[in-house]
């Protein structure tokens, strides 16, 4: 293997040092030896022809003009040559570099040979029937296509003919998936390059066979290709504007939506929004209008037909082109995917796409119209979507549709298309158009549905945390608004308001205490009135449901809390809790949930307020939780009655599960013990209970909602949620306490029994033998009892858990746009209704996992328990409860139902893992010990039949536990199994065996370690080498994985290996069989599923991080290296071209004397403005670490437009922390040496404006242009105008950049003023110290301008900046007048900065910071004269009275 390792040459200017010198000069002797290519063993054929290749590309890249015109006859020759060989075949490496070998020849050179060429590639592509010759046929095709697309609109003439041998290719291509998606690929190039000149016959042709593949075809990728050729003939051709055209193309785009690939599933979208978009018209809204309504008239409530828009006709194709033009207004666009989505035969794949579509369709209209639009797009989301009954009335359907619609606003529109005056915009539509509307105001506005209000409270609380205190201006309207919603009887909607009341308290703090008191006043009115029939009771719990979620804020923003509110709110509670019992049934329910939501709400604020008040709710939670009466009594007691006591249980629950998490060192030995008991006394009490039937009388129900199963059902989640937290978090004596309580038998009755009640009666059919394909895909929020744990390859973290599992695979390089087919990956999705106590028991942000359903969490919390427990028992009660999961697992009920079978695998395999961490110490707590001979035995046994399950995600879980098995079992343990799984290996043929074993033995190297493992490097190596050449995709590509687990594990122990792996990762990326365009179709889906060049991409990287700096010396490795990270930067992939970036990122960390620093720049500058956000990510890591090192000469490098690009990236991304930690780096190392124009650049950024959608909001110019009610001001900001290099107003049609951006830019120029203010400590005659005392003027007018604004943030900016300058200069004599200080002249504008702090809409921290700047000022001794001091003087006293005359007291 070691022969085949030759160095391949440089085919890109990134590797700075080529070995090749004089290549002009030399092109005319490269020529292919290809007797001595057939003389190599065949295992080297492959890569001395990619060799040649990839050396021939190189010179031609790097040839002038007229070289090129000289030498071009020749450089054909070869390239054809290669093409007609028949042994070894050209590969897809191959065939791209052949590809850009002609396209730069015609690009940069002479045009005349380019008939030539396209006959001579039409030859090949004709030349007769044969089989045989595909290989070549393939090579020919895709440099055909790479023709047109550099030099086609030279070959219009020879379009056609170019086009019809390309369609009679497709018929002998029907056994090749690679050459179809080729041939439609080349199909694309070439429409796209022609256009309009192409013939219409000819695109007819090409229209009917490419809408034949792409709904018929089995190969995704060839559907992908079809899909795009489509888009580019609905894109650049004026043949298929038709109505009759686009009713065709929507039918083939809604089968190829079916696709089970998400590939072809986005390509269909993106052709349809293309056609849509083109479509698009203003002028179209008469006629559009009014089509819609005929279909209507046929009948009420039903959904509309694909060509309900567009009227049929029996006139010919020609004559119906001839009048009727496609045009489409913006609402007639989004009819035409919503009345697809909401039909119920459509799956949720074809929902997946439309999706996809709505996001593209938004993106690629004018984004002005879009904000102008917002209105609109809203009201058809919230309307035609949420509202829809084939929506709302299927659990899983709606929860998904709404995570499609928040897809849609928050990341999409939001995020990517509206500014910050387009999103306070927005945030006012939502207002006033919705939220405003409940409860009808005017007769002739409809009042907005349950689930329209759901979807609007989503996008505000978006719209509010990215706005954050830019959002004060909408604080009175938005508060009144959300108020009044909190009153509506649906919980779900009360929960979503209470959700973004908290969203908002947060962003807009100076309205807690406002919001609380309202809150809470509304409660207790309600509260009196429960008697009467108003239903004051749903009232009564949204509104404390908004109080919880209010205080629970507090101690995020300590400065705005009150202890008056809080105090009062523990008041009421403890009131109705003992009131409670003197009221009927149903009112007591309702106080006693009231009481306990506050109290949940109070838990939250930490330990400084709970701690006083320990003992008063432990008496509260005994009286609530007492030990459960007999079960004769129980069994007397009627439904209403039961359901009431179960009711009070969870409600009492859910505060001490607020308790223990954000209470946790107050929780002792003591309090444990006791708390231990409660929930003792509540299973003690569940076990009581009779078992009744599912359907209850709905007047005897509690809530009217919930029957007595389903509270049975919340308490058990409660329960267990408290063991976990109470035995995780609690004191380490106290789990002894614990050990008396079955919760081990508990916890695998709930997750692994084998009996299961499915819960619909499309749940028990698709339960059936017959009908289960696949548990992921039952689309029920139940999944037979799965656990939500498991979402694809991703793991959820246990609690306490650092970091979570994910996948080696492309899990890490996604965009934001994967979350959109991710969701289809789980039978269950979560809702934030379904568990009220999360709202304020977490930190609230839009990346907390939303609570699964109550019957999941149940599992999802039994496993979590078991993990924790099972590590602590003994040998004895470990081997019977393994014992006891595999009998659950071999039961005989679950082989009659595959779909709850396959659940307890999934459960059981997960709460195994679960236990592995526990013990691995990847949790808080005790470790435990699993290392009993008895117990691994099962547990191996148990794990190593999970690792070869065909379920990829089963399996996933079974190696990673296996890798932790033997970790915590010793290294004898660990030897035997390793053996073992190679001896399997060897004598298994099931691909997923052997997969799964491949994978496993990654990752026992990765979890034992590179020096306990280092014994079986050896053994492994070469399995795992031998692995990856097998033929079978998904081996090949966990083989692949595997062996960059193992590499990345053993570190320089691997060092002696590297040159073999290289050259087989070589092999892998150069072959048919290794990627998506194989000829076999299970491969080639296989590949667009599970992509092995990804995973060959990500093994480079770790052999880069293997050699490290020994790629300085090591120059074969080094040219092999950079030959292939060179081809990853130039794939379609845009994971592949993101790890691409990672590998140039480490290899010049390591040998950056072999690395180009011009093009690696250029390129991580043209990547940071990539859409996909890895990419965007890992691009200004690269620059981050290049700065590190010398960023004046990166920013030199990369030229004018970089600083711009990059303040343009940070307003796009503002949290982007590559870019922030760039301009720190910047700073830190510039200040001193370009101190002048550090000040310009700040004062530029902070005054820089970008052009905006729309005109400005009257809201937002209020913000953007705060009212100064002083002289001073005015007359400062209008002097400051007029001076040279100051701030310029942005024009009507601009506005500033992000208030974040801004806020960033005075952080660096505060940080640029402290390092200048050291350096002249040290040095009282700095250069930089001068400068800054020469442009101290400017410093402070930036200062005031921040000190002024509406912001809080810059205001407090601004404030310390000038606070920092009063410490720097505010004794330093002014060198014009030397009887005179510097700042003397500076007096009025400190003084005006100063005022709107101590105005009446100020807030804690402005005022404070204002304080600190008059304390500054005055012990500067600027001003002796007290006189002269009145005006500081002033503020402050006036600020002493105002806080003298406070009623409320503010905690701090």
């Amino acid at each position: 293997m070691s022969k085949s390792t030759e160095s391949l040459p440089n085919t890109n200017g990134i590797h700075g040092k080529s070995s090749n010198q004089d290549q002009a000069s030399k092109v005319d002797k490269v020529e292919l030896d290809v007797p001595k290519l057939h003389s190599l063993p065949s295992e080297q054929q492959n890569l001395y022809l990619l060799t040649f290749t990839l050396g021939l590309e190189n010179q031609v890249c790097s040839l002038s003009h007229d070289e090129i015109c000289l030498q071009q006859p020749q450089i054909t020759k070869q390239l054809l040559q290669i093409i007609h060989l028949g042994a070894p075949v050209p590969t897809r490496v191959i065939r791209n570099s052949l590809g850009k070998c002609w396209s730069y020849m015609l690009d940069k050179g002479d045009r005349k040979p380019l008939y030539e060429s396209i006959n001579q590639l039409l030859g090949v592509i004709s030349a007769g029937k044969n089989e045989k010759e595909l290989h070549s046929r393939h090579a020919a095709v895709y440099c055909l296509g790479e023709v047109y697309k550099a030099a086609g609109d030279s070959a219009i003439t020879l379009s056609e003919v170019s086009c019809s041998a390309l369609l009679r290719l497709v018929k002998l291509a029907q056994n090749h998936v690679g050459l179809r998606a080729a041939i439609y690929r080349a199909l694309e190039k070439t429409v796209g390059s022609v256009q309009a000149s192409l013939d219409e016959g000819t695109a007819r042709e090409i229209w009917k066979t490419a809408r034949t593949a792409a709904s018929g075809d089995k190969a995704a990728l060839v559907q992908a290709n079809a899909c795009r050729c489509l888009e580019q003939l609905v894109s650049r051709t004026s043949f298929f504007d038709a109505a009759n055209d686009f009713e065709a193309l929507r039918t083939t785009i809604w089968k190829t939506c079916d696709s089970p690939n998400v590939i072809a599933r986005r390509a269909a979208a993106s052709c349809l929004a293309a056609i849509l978009v083109k479509g698009y018209s203003d002028t179209a809204i008469s006629t559009l209008k009014a089509k819609p309504k005929k279909s209507k008239k046929s009948g009420k409530n039903q959904v509309a037909d694909d060509g309900d828009d567009v009227p049929s006709r029996s006139e010919s194709p020609a004559t119906k082109k001839s009048v009727v033009k496609l045009e489409f207004t913006f609402v007639s666009i989004l009819v035409q995917l919503s009345s697809h989505y909401v039909r119920s035969s459509t799956s949720n794949r074809a929902r997946a796409a439309i999706t996809h579509c709505y996001i593209q369709v938004l993106h690629r209209l004018d984004r002005s119209m879009v904000q102008a639009s917002y209105g609109q797009l809203v009201e058809h989301l919230f309307s035609e979507l949420l509202s829809n009954s084939s929506i709302m009335y299927d659990r899983y359907r709606l929860l998904l549709t709404r995570k499609y619609v928040q897809k849609i606003l928050t990341d999409c529109v939001n995020s990517q298309i509206l500014a910050e005056s387009g999103r306070l915009s927005a945030a006012k539509t939502l207002i006033n158009n919705v939220l405003k509307n409940y409860p009808q105001v005017v007769k002739e506005t409809a009042e907005p549905s349950k689930q329209a209000l759901v979807g609007a409270l989503d996008a505000l609380a978006s719209l509010i945390e990215s706005l954050g205190s830019v959002f004060s201006s909408l604080g009175d309207t938005c508060q009144d608004a959300l108020v009044q919603v909190l009153q509506h009887p649906s919980y779900t909607v009360q929960i979503q308001a209470a959700y973004c009341l908290r969203a908002f308290v947060l962003a807009c703090p100076q309205h807690l205490i406002h919001c609380a008191s309202i809150c809470m006043n509304n409660a207790t009115r309600e509260l009196a009135h429960l008697t009467t029939g108003r239903q004051s009771h749903r009232r009564c719990i949204g509104f404390a449901n908004g109080l919880a979620a209010v205080l629970s804020v507090s101690p995020l923003q300590p400065l705005y809390g009150s202890l008056e509110i809080s105090s009062r709110a523990l008041s009421i509670a403890t009131d109705l809790l003992k009131g409670s019992g003197r009221s009927e049934l149903r009112v007591s329910s309702t106080q006693v949930q009231v009481a306990w939501i506050l109290i949940g709400g109070l838990m939250s604020m930490g330990p400084d307020f709970v701690k006083i008040h320990v003992s008063q709710l432990l008496l509260l939670w005994r009286n609530a939780l007492p030990k459960p009466l007999t079960k004769e009594n129980t069994a007397q007691r009627d439904v209403a009655e039961l359901s009431y006591l179960t009711h009070v249980r969870e409600c009492a629950l859910g505060s001490i599960l607020s308790f223990l998490e954000s209470n946790q060192r107050l929780v002792t030995l003591d309090v444990s013990i006791r708390i231990a008991a409660l929930l003792q006394n509540t299973t003690d009490f569940l076990e009581t209970l009779p078992v009744r039937k599912k359907d209850e009388d709905p007047l005897s129900r509690i809530i009217p909602s919930l029957q007595l199963a389903d509270l049975v059902v919340m308490v058990r989640r409660r329960v267990l949620q408290c063991y976990t937290q109470l035995i995780n978090f609690g004191p380490a004596s106290g789990a002894d306490a614990l050990g008396d309580s079955k919760l081990l038998s508990l916890a695998v009755a709930l997750f692994a029994d084998p009996v299961y009640a499915p819960s619909s009666l499309e749940s028990s059919i698709a339960n059936s033998t017959a009908n289960f394909e696949s548990i992921w895909d039952i689309a029920d929020n139940s999944g037979f009892g799965i656990t939500g744990l498991v979402h694809g390859q991703h793991i959820r973290a246990l609690p306490g858990e650092e970091t979570a599992i994910n996948s080696s695979d492309q899990r890490s390089l996604v965009n934001g746009l994967a979350d959109i087919d991710d969701a289809l990956m789980s039978p269950i999705h979560g809702a934030r209704e379904h568990d009220s106590v999360h709202i304020h028991i977490h930190e609230g942000s839009r990346v907390q996992e939303l609570p699964d359903p109550p019957a999941t969490e149940v599992v999802n919390s039994a496993i979590a328990l078991f993990a924790i427990v099972f590590p602590s028992q003994s040998a004895k009660v470990q081997e019977f409860v393994l014992e006891q999961l595999t009998t659950h697992l071999s039961a005989g009920t679950l082989q009659r139902a595959p779909g709850r079978r396959a659940a307890v695998a999934v459960n059981t395999a997960m709460a195994l893992l679960g236990a592995l961490k526990v013990a691995a110490g990847e949790t808080p707590g005790e470790s435990g010990d699993l290392k009993h001979p008895a117990v691994e035995r099962t547990l191996e046994a148990l794990l190593r039949t999970f690792a070869i399950d065909p379920d990829q995600h089963v399996r996933h879980i079974g190696y990673e536990g296996l890798g932790r098995l033997c970790n915590t079992s010793g290294n004898a343990f660990t030897t035997n199994e390793v053996n073992l799984l190679i001896d399997l290996i060897v004598s298994n043929r099931d691909p997923n065996a052997r997969a799964g074993y491949a994978m496993a033995l990654g990752s026992i190297h990765s979890n034992v370690g590179g020096m306990a493992a280092g014994l079986h490097l050896r053994k492994i190596h070469g399995v795992l080498l031998s692995l990856c050449g097998d033929p079978h995709p998904v081996v090949h590509c966990c083989a692949t994985a595997a062996l960059s687990q193992v590499a990345e594990s053993s570190g320089l122990a691997f060092s002696g290996y590297v040159s073999s792996t290289l050259g087989l990762l070589a092999q892998a990326w150069s072959s048919d069989t290794h990627n998506e365009e194989s000829a076999s179709l299970g491969t080639s889906n296989t590949e667009i599923e599970q992509p092995t060049p990804l995973v060959v991409a990500g093994a480079i990287n770790s052999m880069i991080n293997v050699l490290g700096p020994d790629l300085q010396e090591n120059s074969k490795a080094r040219e092999l290296i950079v030959s292939l990270v060179n081809q990853f930067e130039r794939d379609e992939s845009s994971t592949v071209r993101a790890e691409g970036l990672r590998c140039w990122e480490h290899m010049n960390l390591y040998d950056p004397g072999h690395i180009s620093l011009t093009t690696y720049v250029k390129l991580l500058q043209k990547d940071l403005r990539s859409s996909d956000e890895s990419t965007c990510t890992i691009a200004a890591d690269g620059l981050y670490n290049l700065a590190r090192r010398n960023a004046e000469l990166v920013f030199q490098v990369a030229g004018e437009g970089f600083e711009e690009q990059i303040w343009l990236t940070l307003n796009d991304q503002p949290t982007l922390a590559g870019i922030r930690t760039l301009v720190e780096t910047w700073v830190s190392q510039t200040s001193l040496t370009d101190t002048p124009q550090w000040i310009l650049r700040i004062q530029q950024v902070l005054t820089k404006s970008v052009a905006k959608q729309m005109e400005v909001p009257q809201s937002a110019k209020a913000a953007t242009e705060p009212e100064l009610q002083d002289e001073e001001v005015a007359g400062f900001a209008t002097i400051e105008t007029k001076e040279k290099g100051a701030a310029v107003a942005p024009e009507p049609s601009q506005e500033l950049l992000r208030w974040q951006v801004r806020v960033f830019a005075l952080q660096c120029l505060s940080s640029f003023v402290t390092i200048v203010g050291k350096d002249l400590d040290l040095d009282s005659d700095s250069t930089a110290g001068q400068v800054l005392q020469s442009k101290v003027g400017d410093v402070i007018r930036m200062a005031f301008h921040a000190s002024t604004s509406s912001v809080v943030e810059l205001r407090v900016g601004g404030l310390k900046l000038i606070n920092q300058i009063l410490k720097i200069f505010g004794s330093t004599p002014d060198p014009d007048f030397s009887e005179a200080l510097l700042l003397e002249q500076y007096q009025a504008q400190v003084s005006s900065a100063l005022t709107p702090a101590f105005n009446a809409d100020s807030s804690p921290e402005l005022a404070s910071a204002a304080v600190n700047v008059c304390a500054t000022f005055i012990a500067t001794g600027m001003v002796t004269d007290i006189d002269r001091m009145g005006r500081i003087l002033k503020l402050l006293v006036g600020a002493l009275d105002s806080i003298n005359g406070q009623t409320q007291i503010p905690m701090a």
